[in-house]
């Protein structure tokens, strides 16, 4: 096995665990941050060419099942900008943040945001387990392929709101949550309607925060 496709199969095994211990105790974030940050750091340069032609495919149809187009929209673990820049491009009047904790995928994704998204979408770097965003500040919120920090999700969502969890190879990613435990952690902070889809290999689930009483 060469050496680079070793790191990967390394990295990727890593991200598993990881994913698995934070989403049990997210007081386990602390220890993986740095390590994760630096994988996705060093693999930014590339990361364009390890996604799979179809890993979007997920996003897109749970995209198409919103019942109205967000104002604001959030990408968390946005790496190189992909997936802000399809939602960006499918809801044409919302401004779109894409935020990442690895220094380097911003980078990516700020030198490649085609021109005509320059003045909607934006990067900022950001540790999703603490956003500097307010409280209700987006219409949707998408996570692909991305650890959720369930609170946190829960307050930058606005009410009416949805949130898009979508993992390009389903249980094969190496970030992936199962939908029952999704279901589960979402519901228990208000989220409802829950949808699933699936494109190809990928998988997504939509969820729809409550109004208040």
């Amino acid at each position: 096995m060469k050496l680079a496709e070793l790191e990967r199969t390394l990295g990727r095994r890593f991200a598993r665990v990881a994913t698995n211990a934070v989403v049990a105790r997210p007081w386990l974030w602390g220890l993986f941050r740095r390590p994760l940050r630096a994988q996705f750091d060093r693999m930014a340069p590339v990361w364009d060419s390890m996604r799979r032609p179809d890993a979007l495919g997920p996003l897109e149809l749970t995209l198409d099942a919103l019942s109205e187009p967000p104002r604001h929209a959030l990408d968390l673990g946005t790496g190189t900008g992909a997936a802000a820049f399809l939602v960006a491009s499918r809801f044409p009047g919302a401004e779109v943040v894409g935020a990442d904790i690895a220094e380097e995928m911003i980078a990516q994704a700020r030198a490649h945001t085609p021109p005509e998204l320059l003045d909607r979408v934006r990067f900022e770097l950001a540790d999703a387990a603490q956003l500097p965003f307010g409280d209700g500040a987006f219409e949707l919120v998408s996570l692909a392929n991305m650890i959720p920090f369930f609170d946190e999700l829960a307050r930058v969502t606005a009410p009416g709101g949805s949130v898009v969890l979508t993992f390009s190879a389903g249980p094969e990613t190496p970030i992936w949550v199962p939908p029952e435990r999704l279901r589960r952690e979402l519901g228990a902070r208000g989220f409802g309607e829950f949808a699933d889809f699936q494109a190809s290999l990928g998988t997504a689930l939509l969820a729809r925060k409550g109004e208040p009483v």
